[in-house]
């Protein structure tokens, strides 16, 4: 899912912008084109310009005729990269001098740039496009005559071939470049889906196994206390079996409504100021009551003075419930379990120690992942899913703080929340 998600992303990424691509380099040329054929017409007019009016027209017998000095051309200047031929012709348009090939007699072309093939070369095999410029020549605002002149556009040809060829490789590479970033940056993006995708695997997979458990203990229960003949002792200890049992699936859903709706950071308006030693004076009050029938020793130290902070109240108190609740659970009797609180810095530490059974070093990476138990049997018997710690750490990151552990086997644990002190 996850692989057809990324090459989808990669796909309509370099769809996009390879279209944008291509539609960029398409306007690009045609702007390149448009652009290098108007220098080149430029400098075309401006020199057939300059050649024209390097001939005197004078009147004779009713006709034009062309008096003109030697031309530019002919003491060896160059129009425009190399000229193909230069023509006159008069008001009536026709042809009165040339230079290059002959053409013909009558004018038929518009004024103005024309671009033509023309045949050139050994018995006129080869043809050359050329661009051909028409112009109108005046005196004393009458027209006069025309001058017409080609040049071969070999030099713009090239530069447009070399853009073409410089396209036709580039565009491509580009693309391919364009797909390679898709598929990198469409793996950074689909990150947090990977990871949501696996989370989600992993808690429909823990989810159902958890619960298919207690389904079936219910099942069986209900069957056994239906089956002749019936003994009302026996039907008393199946239903008080399936009560426990709808009790703990009850705990499982709940915790795990907890983590769906309170997943994410609070808002602001939801965060107010507590007093930290007045929730954790409360809560050990109550352990303390809980601890002789345990056979445990429970000590709380606290400050006399308030410690003020913004967050939860209740979310803040049930993730210190978890902790001591764990602590309770892996302290064998006669141990001792302790909780602290003090200010550090800008932090506000609390920490719930225990000389318990503690945790292996290669559990300790993994203890907050939802369902993850170091003793599976003893954290079935306890009633344990595994969801205490998860929870106790998504309200702690809720708030701003963070969770740690400290433990060593068979020497006890210690869990730290530290929350900044910011109101």
């Amino acid at each position: 899912m996850f692989e057809r998600s990324r090459r989808n992303l990669a796909h309509w990424f370099a769809l996009s912008m390879g279209g944008i691509l291509f539609a960029f380099a398409g306007v690009g040329y045609c702007l390149s084109v448009e652009e290098q054929l108007r220098v080149f017409d430029d400098e075309l007019f401006s020199q057939s310009k300059v050649f024209a009016t390097k001939t005197q027209y004078s009147l004779y017998q009713s006709q034009w005729r062309n008096q003109r000095s030697k031309t530019p051309i002919e003491n060896g200047a160059s129009l425009n990269g190399g000229l193909i031929y230069a023509r006159w012709y008069n008001s009536d348009k026709q042809l009165l001098q040339y230079i290059g090939s002959l053409g013909n007699n009558q004018l038929t072309a518009e004024p103005g740039f024309q671009t033509l093939q023309l045949p050139l070369g050994a018995e006129y095999l080869i043809r050359t496009w050329v661009r051909q410029v028409t112009i109108p020549i005046f005196e004393d605002k009458r027209l006069i005559g025309y001058f017409q002149a080609a040049v071969p556009m070999n030099s713009l040809r090239v530069n447009l071939n070399q853009a073409r060829l410089f396209l036709t490789f580039g565009v491509p590479v580009t693309f391919g470049v364009i797909g390679i970033t898709g598929w990198f940056l469409g793996g950074l993006a689909m990150r947090p889906s990977l990871r949501a995708y696996q989370q989600l695997q992993r808690f429909t997979a823990d989810a159902s196994h958890e619960l298919r458990t207690p389904v079936a203990t219910i099942l069986s229960n209900a069957q056994v206390a239906l089956m002749p003949p019936e003994d009302p002792l026996e039907q008393r200890l199946r239903l008080q079996n399936i009560a426990q049992t709808a009790k703990s699936m009850s705990t499982l859903i709940n915790d795990l409504l907890f983590l769906s709706r309170h997943d994410g950071s609070l808002a602001e308006t939801v965060l107010k100021p507590v007093d930290l030693c007045e929730i954790l004076r409360s809560l050990a009050q109550d352990f303390a009551a809980l601890a002789p029938a345990q056979s445990l020793n429970f000590n709380a130290h606290l400050p006399e003075h308030p410690i003020m902070l913004k967050a939860d109240a209740n979310l803040l108190k049930q993730a210190v419930i978890n902790l001591l609740t764990n602590a309770f659970k892996y302290t064998p009797a006669d141990g001792k379990v302790e909780l602290h609180l003090f200010p550090q810095s800008h932090y506000a530490i609390i920490q719930v120690k225990d000389n318990g059974i503690g945790i292996p070093s290669t559990d300790l990476p993994h203890i907050f992942d939802r369902f993850y138990r170091v003793d599976t049997v003893r954290s079935r018997q306890t009633g344990g899913f595994g969801l205490g710690l998860a929870i106790a750490q998504q309200i702690v990151q809720r708030c701003g703080g963070q969770i740690t552990v400290n433990s060593m086997l068979g020497q006890g644990s210690t869990f730290q929340i530290s929350l900044p002190l910011k109101l």
